[in-house]
């Protein structure tokens, strides 16, 4: 059922919760929780992304990319504090951090057109940037959004199970929520001395959402910080999604289920002239879900550790922090 990669991290099949058979279902929820209970990621299976959907969407943001700076900052949304379109080099850091990471990313949310004219998220959402260099970007990526966002969904079902919670209980929590797909290019240096000494690809930092579902990225790097402390790294096999709990599940459970530091780290010097893409799936709940925390993760040996706070509140606290939103 489980088995443990050479990179430490769990791998379980998703095929196994879906099943109908009550006893791989309940073997995976186990599993699932063990391992967020001790590094806050596993690896899963059988999620529904083919390969031919991710080389298509991998082949699409490489020509994307491939533009000259100018034209990709023809979409970049500032007033939205970059939550659609291209984010420039640069842009972002890391929580307690004023050094950008070496990267530039595109953001895709929530495809409006599928939203219900009666849901005021329909409102509260901006709307698609699409580039109109590449047209096909749309079509491909908000394919993989939603295929990654079922995924997702399914995930959400048995950690709920795992918090003895009702099985459905983030489902409508999830209905159309600000989920981000983030296609993101780590881009060439071609000469190392010219970026700030403490520049990296990507700080150590958590992820703000509730998941993150990651498939595999064009090279190495990824780096997840153990409980002892020790960095490992973790490649996605080709048929495997990294999925790894972000900071307000860990606010939900009152850090029962952790929210797990990981980085990005610079290739050797040789090697810093080279392109590294990979896109993150960030799974959010819709603005006003409610983060305090769960009164059965709360008691006297861990006392309430967070501040009542919504979804949307969080977000923008975060999105401040990241210095994308002023």
């Amino acid at each position: 059922m489980s088995e443990i990669l050479y990179n430490e991290i769990p791998s379980l099949d998703l095929a196994d919760f879906t099943s109908g058979d009550a006893e791989k279902k309940g073997a995976f929820v186990q599993a699932l929780g063990q391992a967020y209970n001790n590094i806050g990621f596993v690896a899963i299976k059988n999620h529904g992304l083919t390969q031919d959907l991710q080389d298509h969407l991998y082949a699409t943001i490489k020509k994307f990319f491939a533009l000259d700076d100018e034209s990709k900052a023809k979409y970049e949304r500032p007033e939205i504090g970059y939550q659609r379109g291209y984010t420039g080099k640069g842009k972002e850091h890391a929580k307690g951090r004023n050094t950008g990471d070496l990267k530039e990313f595109y953001h895709v949310g929530q495809d409006l057109d599928q939203v219900p004219d009666t849901d005021p998220v329909k409102n509260d959402y901006p709307e698609g940037v699409w580039p109109e260099e590449v047209p096909e970007l749309k079509e491909v990526s908000l394919e993989v959004y939603r295929t990654i966002e079922q995924a997702g969904k399914l995930m959400l079902r048995a950690i709920a199970i795992y918090l003895e919670l009702d099985e459905d209980y983030f489902e409508d929590k999830v209905r159309y929520g600000n989920s981000i797909l983030r296609a993101i290019h780590y881009f060439p240096i071609t000469n190392p001395d010219e970026v700030p000494e403490d520049a990296v690809r990507a700080a150590e930092h958590g992820d703000i959402n509730l998941i993150t579902l990651l498939m595999g990225a064009s090279a190495d790097g990824l780096q997840v910080k153990r409980r002892d402390g020790k960095w490992i790294p973790i490649t996605a096999l080709p048929d495997q999604l990294v999925v790894n709990v972000g900071d307000m599940l860990e606010r939900l459970t009152n850090k029962k289920l952790k929210s797990t530091i990981h980085r990005v780290v610079n290739p050797p010097r040789e090697k810093m002239n080279n392109s590294r893409y990979s896109v993150p799936f960030f799974m959010h709940p819709r603005s006003e879900m409610d983060l305090t925390c769960l009164e059965s993760c709360v008691d006297e040996q861990n006392p309430k550790q967070f501040e009542n706070a919504t979804a949307g509140e969080f977000l923008d606290e975060r999105l401040r922090e990241l210095g994308l939103k002023k």
